[in-house]
């Protein structure tokens, strides 16, 4: 990979996804600087991640909304790239609370993107979502599929702020904004060091199974059984957050010489079932999750997929790691931080 001596900040830097994607950026010899108000992380991940390294990243406690803060920190390190990850993201709480997600993730986007123009830096990477799709399209969702008709609050702030990207990108013909649409990030760092951290009951799938395999719930909610699949339980592309780490580095790559706005899948252009990830977890880890199938979720579709190949192509990234691997390494971080199984 092509190396230089500049520096990346990581909005969100100490969440699930920014913290993986710390680890491939000091791996590398960059400067990380890390901006994190902790409403969604945890403070000691910056230890964990200098473990993890042997190199420490530097972390201010700010919210990517605060201007002042920003700028501070742009004006003590030489920012060459901005990775924004900062956001809230629960799908549910959006649609519960929708202004405070137009607030929250609008507002520090345009925070991010004027500082950047008066600091004249000029490249970014956004984390984006497969949400944008909605259930338009057919699978594997293709990059050039409409995108905008958003089933909830939390994937249309994603869509709005990516209009936004493009319509910078068009204003400015030096800037670079490279969007980055994950489908269904599980797992954590081989070490089990770093790892999903959710907050009260799980949103996502894989903590809510490594916590009834853990006991801390009593059994897993299978929302619906007779979609129109194989085994009748929703399908969905599953991707190692390690791997959709290193897509923020090829990311960043592309960005250094790359002009415009530019829209990539992250996932691994394959289908695995509800179902299908709970018996791999079963048979890989040697336990039982114990689950009960429910009602459909609103919104919720049959079968969600990428089309990879731009990504592949262009970026010259793709997915390593397999479903076995994703489920291993979920069990190992529920194991390592829950202080009765030490």
């Amino acid at each position: 990979m092509k190396m230089n001596n500049k520096t990346v900040l990581l909005t969100g830097g100490l969440g699930y996804i920014g913290s993986h994607t710390a680890v491939e950026f000091l791996k590398a010899g960059y400067e990380t600087v890390i901006a994190d108000n902790l409403s969604n992380s945890s403070a000691d991940i910056a230890d964990r991640l200098s473990e993890i390294t042997g190199k420490a990243p530097s972390v201010y406690v700010c919210d990517a909304a605060d201007r002042n803060a920003l700028k501070e920190i742009f004006g003590k390190h030489d920012i060459d790239t901005v990775i924004h990850f900062a956001g809230l993201k629960s799908v549910a709480e959006s649609v519960a609370e929708p202004v405070m997600y137009y607030r929250t993730n609008i507002d520090s986007m345009l925070t991010v993107l004027e500082v950047m123009k008066e600091c004249g830096v000029k490249k970014l990477v956004f984390s984006s979502s497969a949400t944008v799709y909605g259930s338009s399209g057919r699978t594997p969702f293709s990059e050039t599929d409409p995108a905008g008709d958003c089933s909830n609050p939390y994937g249309r702030t994603k869509y709005i702020i990516e209009e936004m990207l493009k319509d910078a990108a068009a204003a400015d013909p030096e800037f670079s904004a490279v969007i980055l649409r994950y489908f269904n990030p599980i797992g954590a760092h081989p070490s089990g060091l770093i790892g999903e951290l959710p907050r009260g009951v799980p949103n996502n799938l894989m903590p809510y199974i490594t916590q009834t395999a853990a006991g801390i719930r009593e059994r897993l909610k299978v929302f619906g059984d007779d979609y129109d699949t194989p085994d009748g339980t929703g399908i969905r592309d599953f991707i190692h957050v390690v791997d959709l780490a290193r897509g923020h580095m090829a990311a960043k790559d592309y960005a250094d010489s790359h002009k415009g706005a530019e829209v990539f899948n992250l996932g691994t252009g394959k289908g695995t079932s509800v179902l299908e990830l709970i018996r791999t977890f079963e048979e890989v880890n040697k336990v039982k999750i114990p689950y009960e199938v429910t009602e459909r979720r609103p919104g919720d579709i049959a079968a969600c997929y990428a089309d990879v190949s731009k990504a592949k192509n262009i970026l010259n990234w793709e997915s390593e790691y397999d479903i076995a691997d994703m489920c291993r390494d979920s069990w190992r971080w529920e194991l390592k931080r829950n202080e009765e199984f030490y």
